[in-house]
């Protein structure tokens, strides 16, 4: 395999709808007795009328389908896809918590993994006593489980708990010290699913730069996550997942763009389908181009127009509607207004639309948070990372020099130059 630590040769996870047993001993031992034989179940389908029913493939799921790729040392791959696209099945899939239905896997090194809270720990451990067991399970000795320990507590902060039951942890006490566990037993594969959510956002900074320290050590990670900013900012390279196949492989940058292409569409914009209860619900937001279409590509001097409509349920004085602008390493700015009501829109839907010069924001994958707010004490609905956008260069002097960090924002400053005075 040379460098390539991971290797997923035609995978697919099959799964079978229904229930699990027949209800009693009797039919179940009659089942295990038919299948040991190799003759038909005489439960299967219980109240079938024919064969073509008892072959119906309805009931069944496939949850990976034909899936291809491989994974070097020292990489830091992120794993892309809406709710059911098979993300954690293949997690689960490379961290051998579930087998294929077919295709191989081939690992090089120890996996650790960290997935839904609860994964992992004993319940009725407590969380030095889970720190040695997950030790353990990688192979390693008491005694460099014991040179890990006090950097393993120090980077979870819950030293004071760390004696208590793991079952009295909060989820995010869980989640600090799961993944301080994961990332510092000497792993040569650490995967990571979107738990990391749970965390506060101070702590999701720290579990960044430790994802980042791991691949710097030549150890590999792999990523999943809906939050396009942090595949943006950790991840060189990306797989897209829709219904149980892999779409494209690539550059991160790429895939992300697509991904939010085909999430919000290029006419349809974004539409949040649950939100439509909040008091000021955001409904949908668009990106929109000087022609007045949405799209998510621009390059650096066009004009950028933001639009977002939101269902007015219940009017709130002095409500505001702000926008959150980020690309994959800071904030860059903030921009908001009061929501008020025209009066050629119709009281319960209204549009607001900010506009965001060119010249101004320098090519990058830029994140945009959406929320409606009352100053200081409410806020009404949030929707992160609702849209993305890609600013490309449009032949700026500073093209030559891609990938050279000039700061995020273009500026027109007011420059003069004159004769310096030769008085002393």
């Amino acid at each position: 395999m040379s460098d390539v630590v991971i290797r997923v040769e035609n995978l697919c996870k099959e799964y079978r709808l229904g229930t699990i047993s027949h209800g009693t001993l009797y039919r179940d031992i009659q089942s295990g007795w038919a299948k040991l034989r190799g003759t038909e179940d005489p439960n299967a389908r219980i109240g079938a009328v024919n064969r073509e029913q008892l072959n119906n493939t309805n009931d069944r799921f496939c949850a990976l389908k034909d899936v291809s790729f491989d994974v070097r040392q020292g990489e830091i791959v992120g794993i892309i896809g809406r709710n059911g696209a098979g993300k954690s099945t293949l997690l689960k899939i490379i961290s051998r918590v579930t087998a294929p239905t077919s295709g191989t896997i081939k690992i090089k090194g120890r996996v650790a993994s960290l997935l839904e809270v609860g994964t992992g720990f004993h319940p009725e451990l407590t969380g030095r006593e889970n720190i040695f067991l997950n030790g353990a399970i990688l192979g390693m000795h008491k005694g460099e489980i014991e040179q890990k320990f006090d950097e393993i507590v120090a980077f979870s902060e819950i030293d004071k708990f760390i004696d208590t039951p793991v079952k009295r942890y909060s989820s995010g006490m869980y989640v600090r010290l799961a993944f301080a566990v994961a990332a510092h037993l000497d792993p040569e594969i650490l995967v990571v699913d979107e738990v990391l959510a749970v965390g506060d956002a101070q702590f999701q900074k720290k579990c960044m730069g430790k994802m980042g320290d791991v691949a710097k050590e030549g150890r590999t990670v792999v990523f999943v996550s809906h939050q396009m900013g942090s595949i943006a900012q950790l991840c060189k390279s990306a797989i897209l997942l829709k219904e149980g196949r892999i779409i494209r492989k690539g550059l991160a940058s790429d895939i992300i763009i697509q991904y939010i292409n085909d999430m919000v569409g290029n006419s349809q914009g974004f539409k949040v389908a649950l939100s439509g209860n909040k008091d000021i619900a955001i409904m949908k937001a668009e990106a929109i181009n000087e022609d007045g279409n949405p799209v998510s590509l621009f390059t650096h001097t066009q004009p950028i127009t933001i639009a977002i409509t939101c269902r007015i349920n219940k009017w709130i004085r002095g409500a505001e509607i702000r926008i959150f602008v980020r690309d994959s390493r800071r904030n860059v700015f903030t921009t908001d207004t009061e929501i008020v009501i025209d009066t050629n829109c119709k009281p319960e839907m209204v549009v607001a639309k900010a506009v965001i010069p060119g010249n101004f924001l320098r090519p990058e994958i830029y994140f945009l948070t959406l929320v409606t707010y009352i100053p200081n004490q409410l806020t009404i609905d949030l929707i992160q990372d609702a849209l993305s956008i890609k600013i490309i260069d449009g032949g700026s002097k500073y093209a030559a020099s891609e990938g050279v960090d000039y700061g995020c924002v273009f500026v027109d400053c007011a420059w003069t130059i004159e004769p310096a005075s030769t008085n002393k």
